[in-house]
């Protein structure tokens, strides 16, 4: 097995390792896959046409993101798990223009999605993206990659669309942060993109959650009640 990256850590899911990594993705170690949730490319973009002040260049960073993962993991296809587009206008504009010259410099890298809620609304990604996309749940050797992850017979299935995270300490002490939740069967991996907002997940005393905090990924040992 490849060395681990630093800031990562390792969870078994299906009989299969993950790397879970501070730039809030998993890689499937024997698929050499990425797995990325929810990227949303374009959000920023909508968000300054309803006059909201974010910043510019966000999908220039999630890519740069993306470009430090395949660097990390030597992974050789990219599963984006639902949602690599937030509305319709991403397929345009300055955003698109920024993926597109992405994707030219890596002809040889696999892409695929999973429709999510957000790609149905906004279309499918450009032909000249060189996306191949599939419904959920799409199988990955034991685990089934979805956008809404639910316990599925035979395989664990992976998937994002809750935007999880998890609140710990107390009162002026209290850190909202993104996590990976693993139940019976599933597991829900933290929104990659940014502006994502985060929705505080509810484990039950046999799960495992691993938060994100900065640039590393650590097991919550003791669940929050």
């Amino acid at each position: 097995m490849r060395a681990l990256p630093g800031g990562a850590a390792v969870a078994t899911a299906g009989g299969c390792d993950l790397w879970l990594l501070p730039q809030r993705a998993a890689f499937a170690v024997d698929a050499g896959a990425l797995l990325v949730a929810d990227a949303h490319l374009g959000k920023a973009q909508a968000f300054r046409r309803l006059g909201v002040p974010v910043p510019e260049a966000t999908t220039g960073d999630t890519l740069a993101r993306l470009d430090v993962l395949l660097e990390t993991t030597a992974a050789r296809h990219i599963v984006f798990l639902g949602d690599l587009l937030h509305a319709r206008a991403a397929r345009d504009g300055v955003a698109a223009q920024a993926v597109q010259t992405w994707r030219r410099a890596r002809p040889r890298l696999l892409l695929t999605l999973v429709r999510g809620n957000h790609d149905r609304a906004a279309g499918d990604p450009p032909p000249d993206w060189g996306v191949e996309v599939v419904e959920e749940p799409w199988l990955l050797g034991p685990l089934a990659l979805c956008h809404e992850a639910r316990p599925l017979p035979g395989a664990f299935a992976i998937g994002g669309h809750l935007h999880p995270g998890i609140v710990l300490g107390r009162g002026a002490d209290r850190l909202r942060l993104p996590c990976f939740h693993f139940g019976t069967g599933f597991g829900v991996l933290p929104a990659f993109g940014d502006f994502t907002g985060l929705h505080p997940v509810r484990p039950a005393p046999a799960d495992r959650v691993f938060v994100v905090a900065g640039d590393a990924v650590r097991p919550v040992l003791t669940l929050p009640s």
